[in-house]
């Protein structure tokens, strides 16, 4: 069971950040262009304003209840853009409509139907897809993005994908690069992908927002 964070010091955050953006930089990047999000599953809501000193803008959380607790507890203006990235519930979708400025894991048609019956505000969605064919991961199928774009009632910013578990991040190229085609192929600018373990990876394949976790939160 991974443990949540107790400490965090801003200058820590400070160093990790300049450590990845230099990792940008040297996947041929522009740092400018790669949005760092922090996954804050792990991570208390006390330790929140630590995270934005250090100079995190972007954070996502994986359970609709403790985003809004932490969003309660913070302040939502605390950080320039909070989105959810857990699996999504059709029946939590409208307690985040308008309290996160993406839901990156929409994947479903009842998720789908539960949009259509809700005002979305400023939230927009990136769609999972499963482009490896994994049982073990959620996602639409690749052969179904279309009908899936033309169905979804509110804006689509881009799309998201979990490759399968791999021993080395090497293997999760192919996953990426067959997003980032799809994207490509249907006009869609946001690319999420990427997570502590293949994120370079991610970022030489297109990644335009990669999710970091401890990484973000601990002395080097």
């Amino acid at each position: 069971m991974i443990e949540p964070v107790h400490h965090l010091e801003p200058g820590d955050v400070a160093a990790n950040l300049a450590r990845v953006r230099a990792e940008i930089a040297a996947a041929g990047r522009d740092p400018a262009t790669v949005e760092i999000l922090a996954a804050i599953k792990y991570l208390p809501g006390e330790l929140l304003p630590a995270l934005a000193a250090g100079g995190i803008v972007t954070v996502g959380e994986n359970r609709v209840q403790d985003l809004l607790a932490k969003q309660e507890q913070t302040g939502i203006d605390r950080f320039a853009h909070w989105d959810f990235i857990g699996a999504l519930q059709s029946r939590k979708v409208a307690a985040l409509l308008g309290r996160v400025r993406y839901i990156h894991s929409l994947a479903s048609e009842s998720a789908l139907a539960q949009l259509a019956r809700h005002d979305p505000g400023d939230t927009q969605v990136l769609i999972e897809v499963n482009v490896a064919a994994d049982p073990a991961k959620a996602g639409i199928a690749p052969a179904g993005l279309a009908r899936f774009l033309a169905r979804c009632p509110v804006p689509v910013a881009g799309l998201m994908t979990m490759p399968p578990r791999a021993a080395a991040p090497e293997e999760s190229r192919p996953a990426f690069r067959a997003l980032a085609e799809l994207a490509d192929a249907h006009g869609l600018r946001e690319l999420s992908m990427g997570t502590s373990q293949d994120y370079r990876v991610a970022l030489e394949e297109g990644a335009t927002i990669i999710r970091l976790g401890r990484g973000l939160f601990t002395a080097s």
